[in-house]
Order: structure tokens, then sequence, then C-alpha cells
């Protein structure tokens, strides 16, 4: 009795997760195929899934980074010599530990550097050294904007925020799952604005929890599987209705009938209460978070390197031609023109 006792009282666990796993509305791939099977059925037509197509992963890590220019050994080697803070700044760089620095922290050497050797400037009266000290701080100005670069897309953090390996964005996710990684990137878009423009005094002290926290999450590469399905099976569901138009009215005289009236009922079952909330929410999270990160690509586009540049647009550019949220963008558009076409034969057109 004890142990069917047991059994009884944990039977509900035990059969949630097949219960979840029954409901297709739960996750986005089973939600999209079975509305776009709906849509045929209700329409009386054959159902047809197209092939997903195969999203990229970010360029490969050596192809992000850009190599970046050192001062000519014998220049560091006298600055290392004078007594100012350069030089500790200086040794810094030529310690073991120097030389392997990570992307952020040779961003903030490479500032650290012109500080110093600024300051440096005011504290000596030798000619030849000031001379050296000014070549040396224009030689890093003109460099920063690798450093800069580097400092955010050559980082690997930025690798788990848009692995594709996490499958979708999630349905009816309990608060907004991008809050937070949107506003701090949007935190580093102006500091790097400022960078950019010149502005040198910019602290970059949050800059490592950011990246740590991209480390943590995947929501871009989310994002990018979500925008990848939305896009096919709109455009799926969007045929099959295209085609019902183009072989025989659904109602004549606009005169609603049985059929109508199933027709109608699904698209506010499934259309209304579930696919558009999914695609407001997907929207929403693009607007909030592959906007900032979008930015971030092109305030630095002077310096984007060319494995870069077909990637960027693809995926970060919202307008571009090949922009796979213009796509997304155009889909929907073209999805809900086809409803409220079928529908309008009706007399049910959506809004009127």
């Amino acid at each position: 009795m004890i142990r069917a006792y047991h059994t009884l009282r944990f039977l509900p666990l035990l059969l949630f997760p097949l219960l979840s796993a029954c409901n297709p509305f739960s996750e986005a791939r089973p939600m999209m195929d079975e509305y776009v099977e709906r849509v045929a059925r209700v329409l009386e037509a054959e159902p047809r899934l197209s092939p997903l197509p195969t999203a990229d992963q970010i360029p490969r890590r050596r192809d992000r980074v850009l190599e970046m220019p050192e001062l000519e050994l014998g220049m560091l080697d006298f600055l290392s010599l004078y007594g100012c803070e350069l030089q500790h700044v200086v040794g810094e760089k030529n310690s073991v530990m120097g030389r392997v620095m990570q992307p952020l922290n040779r961003l903030r050497y490479e500032l650290r550097f012109i500080h110093a050797a600024r300051a440096c400037i005011g504290e000596i009266d030798d000619k030849d050294l000031k001379d050296t000290l000014k070549k040396a701080i224009e030689s890093k100005r003109k460099s920063l904007p690798i450093a800069v670069w580097n400092g955010t897309w050559g980082v690997e953090e930025i690798e788990t925020l848009f692995t594709l390996a996490k499958g979708t964005y999630p349905v009816a996710a309990a608060g907004d799952p991008v809050s937070d990684l949107a506003r701090e990137v949007s935190r580093l878009d102006v500091a790097v604005k400022k960078l950019v423009a010149g502005d040198l005094d910019v602290s970059l002290d949050f800059a490592g929890e950011v990246q740590q926290r991209w480390q943590a999450e995947y929501r871009a590469g989310q994002l990018i599987n979500s925008a990848n399905l939305l896009v096919t099976r709109l455009r799926d569901a969007t045929r099959v209705i295209r085609s019902r138009l183009e072989d025989r009215p659904l109602c004549l005289n606009s005169k609603p009938n049985n059929q109508s009236d199933i027709v109608k009922g699904m698209f506010f079952s499934v259309y209304v209460e579930k696919v558009q909330p999914y695609l407001a929410d997907v929207r929403r999270a693009r607007d909030e978070l592959m906007v900032p990160l979008g930015r971030l690509a092109t305030l630095q586009q002077a310096t984007m390197p060319d494995a870069f540049e077909g990637w960027y647009q693809r995926y970060l550019s919202m307008t571009g031609e090949g922009s796979l949220w213009r796509s997304l963008d155009i889909a929907m558009s073209m999805h809900t023109k086809a409803w409220q076409d079928l529908l309008g034969q009706c007399g049910l057109r959506p809004g009127a």
C-alpha cells in the first residue's frame, strides 16, 4: 500500500513531461509546423513544410580578430627605462601575462598607455624623449579602432551568445529574457561610440561583467534560429492561403458558410492566440537585443574584417537586402495580407 501511495503521489510529475511533449504549442518548431498543417487542413489543401535553411554560425575567432600593430621593440625598451607611470604600463605589457592578454584587457592596456604617455610628456624636458612619446601616442591612437574591435567582436565570450546549438527563443517566456543583456549591450554601445569618436576618457570597468554574461547566455543565437523558422513557416502558410485564393473562393457574395466559420475559428484560436504572441515576442526581443548588437558592429564598420561583413549584413543588419530580420518583416506582412484577402471574401476581414 505504501509503495502504491508513493507511486500515485508522483504520477502527475512523471506524466507532466509527456503531456508537455504532446502540446505542439509549447515550443516554436512544433507550433509553426502545426500551424501550417492546420491552415492547410481547414482550406482542404496539402501541407508542404519547406526544409529549414541552415543559419550561419558567427565567423570563427581567427576570422574575427584583427592583428594588432606593435610599437618597435627599441621604442618600448626606451620607454620602459624612464621613471614615470608609463614605465609600469610598458612593464606590464612586457611581462609573461602581458604577452597573452585577452582582447578586452589589451584594449584597456592601449588606453592606459595613451593616458600614461600623455601624462609623462608633461613631466620631462628631454626633446628626443618627448618626440618618441608623441610618436608612440600617435601610433597607439591609429591602432585603437583595432583594439576596440577585438575587445568587442573578437572576444571568445560572444560565441556563446550567438551559438545556434540552444534551439529557438522560448514560447511564452516568463518575464523578459533579454532585458539585462539588452541594457548592458546598449551601455557598451555608448562606450564604443565615444571611443570611436576620439573620447578616450571612457571607463570599461563594466565590460568584463557584460562579456561574462555573454558566456552564460545564448539568446542572440536563439533569436536567429526563431527568425529563420518563422520566415520559412510563414511563407509556407502564405503559400497555402494564396493557392486557395487562386483556386476557388472561400465564400460567394461575401456570405459566410460552414467552412469559413471553421477557418475563422482556426484563425483566432491558433494564429491570433498562439502564433501572433510568439511573433510579437520575437520581434520585441529583436528590437531590444539584436538592434543594439547590430549598432555595436555598425559603429565599427570601418574596422570590420572582410570575413565578418557578410555575416553582419545577414544577421545584424535590420534593413539590408539580405537581412534575415528584413525577411521576417516581409514574411509577416505578406502573411497578414493573405489572411485579410481570404477572410475578406466572407466579409470577415480582420480589423474591418
